[in-house]
């Protein structure tokens, strides 16, 4: 019985209905026209809007999501002893858990058939055995070297099967045997390799063999004599092959190329035939030398050959005939399709990893006409290559606008550079921006470094704190904006860009104008399409429904499960003005979080800290060092005014220069910012 047929309710239902696990039988809300109602008649499923007639029917769960802590409770006390009352979020919980098995299941014979497709096309037959040497694994191709229906093989004692078989003895001694000869039991003759399967920590859990049928290859040996007819079928062979062959005679002298050893080497058959087996190499010792002298055969070896030095791996194998050796063969792998291949890969997964822009529209949270505004003048501005310009206050969510804007545009599947030109210093901005030359200054790194900028080509670049650029990367800025090129530090050659420019300041950049820090030229540059993200305190109607997107955020990133916050704390968020916007509200939120037990499901008014509200003027004041306050001021509240006069005087001393007043009261630049906005000195932030 599922008790409460609203969004919780349809949502158990729908999961409910697509497995086999459980069977609901009524499906009961006071409103018949509740989605989970009609979706249960649709199904054929008992609807009601009373839940006691069906306590009489055989009902072995009863699944409560209405959320009336009453309706609960009524429950618990009237159901049957038998019967198992669980809370609709457990209950969603578990149905997502069997989903989740259904999917596990569906991946596991998806990738049980696509191994059994992989083992059955291979050309080589391929036998698996458990630690107890019974058959798990019995491919197409050993079917029909044995003779043997897979069917009769599987969960047989491998020797039963192939009595010739040595897996036995491979679990006994866990030693690999490669290429052993063979002969199965109707003839055949076969060259086998034999390994354990061990774990990582130690434990033996069988073995398998993997054999080539080589019956036709030994019988067309054994009946060809004539070292001549043997000379010209290998020839035959060796130059339709794609790869790079070498033939060496027993003293290391070349004997036979192939085509391809051509192409790849530059080397031509009068420079290798009857030269040593060092004429092609350029690094490394010859392998061809190695194995005569060892008799064993030698795979996977880098090595350069030729003039051109090409990078290759090369194979090697002994020649032996009726136990002499005659030569040995080489083939070789050029690495530089590999390579082209890996550069491509990491191109790929640099691509990946570059983009950032995290957040889309429907991440940001707006009903007010301000913010309905400024999200739809983003939407247009994504679809145009315009530079966008966001203004508001700090805390707002200017950089939540820059991804969503990126990721709306047609430039999403490329970079997403941020830049906060607040955070690097001034010296070093310019070089980041737009990258150096080597040897543009010391410390310069060899062949030079790409910018920001041409990091984000075809792609765009989101310059946080526009307002603080130098005069000197303004005028750079400039540029780019006119021409839509750059020019390195320590360069002259320009390099043309397509970087999509989304700017973001929550300062007064008219002001700025006025006072001659900022170009008015980059202002209509920048200013071409001006989106205002209003302040908090403009827009509180929100405030529960982002408390509701913020408090989903930080159960994520805390392992926490609070449901929401109470009307009695949301009033108490109502009268508070904010002054770092939403910043400041997922900072109260989540402090009130850490200090939440982890039975409490529910913000109250007393988890958060004292959030007062603006005084009004017509309370007594007094004054204090020729500054007004509040008459019922703390000693910490008279230390805040003290701190603004100190403040406001370095400011108006160096002339209004963040930068010098942060380093001159040993503040970052950052803290600084968050200061003017707390106490709105400068009247600086977005109108």
């Amino acid at each position: 019985m599922i008790v409460g047929a609203g969004k919780g309710g349809t949502a158990i239902l729908k999961l409910l209905t697509e497995t086999e696990v459980l069977h609901v039988k009524v499906v009961i809300d006071r409103n018949l026209d509740a989605p989970g109602v009609i979706l249960a008649q649709t199904e054929g499923i008992k609807t009601g809007t009373d839940w006691k007639p069906f306590l009489s029917e055989n009902i072995d769960i009863i699944i409560e999501v209405t959320g009336d802590e009453q309706v609960f409770q009524e429950l618990r006390n009237t159901k049957d002893k038998k019967t198992v009352l669980i809370p609709g979020s457990v209950a969603f919980l578990l149905a997502m858990l069997l989903e989740e098995k259904e999917e596990f299941i569906v991946k596991y014979q998806n990738a049980s058939h696509q191994q059994e497709l992989i083992f059955n096309a291979t050309n080589d037959g391929m036998l698996v055995i458990d630690a107890k040497g019974s058959i798990s694994l019995f491919n197409r191709r050993a079917e029909e070297m044995t003779g043997v229906h897979r069917d009769q093989a599987i969960g047989r004692y491998v020797v039963e099967v192939i009595p010739e078989s040595r897996l036995p003895q491979i679990l006994e001694t866990r030693r690999i045997e490669t290429n052993q000869e063979m002969v199965l039991g109707n003839g055949r003759k076969i060259i086998t390799t034999r390994i354990p399967i061990i774990e990582e920590n130690g434990t033996l859990i069988g073995a398998f063999a993997v054999f080539k049928d080589i019956t036709e290859v030994v019988n067309l040996a054994e009946e060809i004599t004539d070292l001549k007819e043997i000379q010209t079928m290998l020839q035959a062979i060796i130059h339709s092959s794609d790869d790079a062959i070498s033939v060496v005679d027993e003293n290391g002298r070349g004997i036979l190329i192939n085509p391809a050893y051509s192409r790849l080497t530059g080397l031509t058959q009068e420079q290798v035939i009857g030269q040593p087996a060092t004429a092609d190499i350029s690094e490394g010792e010859s392998m061809h030398m190695k194995v005569l002298q060892t008799r064993r055969a030698v795979r996977g070896v880098p090595m350069r050959v030729g003039a051109n030095k090409r990078e290759v791996i090369v194979n090697v194998a002994p020649i032996i005939v009726k136990g002499k050796l005659k030569g040995s063969v080489g083939v070789i792998h050029d690495m530089s399709e590999i390579k082209t291949l890996n550069r491509e890969l990491n191109r790929a997964r640099q691509i990946i990893r570059t983009l950032e822009a995290k957040y889309t529209f429907e991440d940001i949270i707006g009903s007010s006409e301000e913010m309905t505004l400024a999200i739809e003048q983003a939407k247009l501005g994504a679809k145009t290559p315009a530079t966008v310009l966001l203004r508001g206050e700090s805390g707002t969510g200017k950089e939540l606008f820059a991804h969503a804007i990126h990721n709306a545009s047609d430039r999403k599947y490329n970079k997403f550079v941020r830049v906060n030109c607040a955070a690097i210093s001034e010296s070093l901005l310019e070089s980041e921006l737009f990258g150096y030359e080597e040897g543009a200054f010391s410390g310069a790194k060899r062949g030079g470094k790409s910018g920001y900028f041409e990091e984000a080509n075809n792609g765009s670049i989101f310059l946080d704190e526009i307002g603080e650029l130098s005069a000197n990367t303004q005028a750079k800025l400039l540029r780019v904006l006119q021409e839509n090129e750059i020019t390195r530090v320590g360069g002259t050659k320009p390099i043309s860009i397509n970087v999509r420019i989304i700017a973001a300041t929550h300062v007064n950049l008219e002001k700025g104008i006025a006072k001659g820090s900022f170009r008015e030229d980059l202002y209509y540059r920048l200013n071409r399409m001006p989106i205002h993200i209003p302040p908090l305190r403009n827009r509180k109607e929100e405030i529960p429904v982002l408390c509701e997107r913020l408090i989903q955020k930080i159960n994520r990133d805390y392992g926490r499960n609070v449901e929401g916050v109470t009307q009695t704390a949301i009033h108490k968020l109502m009268h508070y003005d904010w002054p770092g916007n939403v910043r400041e509200l997922e900072n109260i939120l989540g402090r009130a979080m850490i200090f939440m037990n982890y039975n409490e499901t529910f913000i109250n008014i007393h988890h958060l800290p004292d959030l007062r509200p603006t005084k009004t003027d017509n309370e007594p004041r007094i004054v204090v060092h020729n500054q007004i306050v509040q008459q019922d001021r703390s000693l910490s509240e008279m230390i805040e005014e003290y701190e603004v006069e100190i403040i406001q005087q370095t400011l108006n001393n160096l002339n209004g220069n963040k930068t010098a007043t942060a380093k001159a009261l040993g503040l970052s630049v950052r803290n600084l910012y968050y200061k003017l906005e707390k106490y709105k000195l400068e009247n600086n932030s977005m109108q």
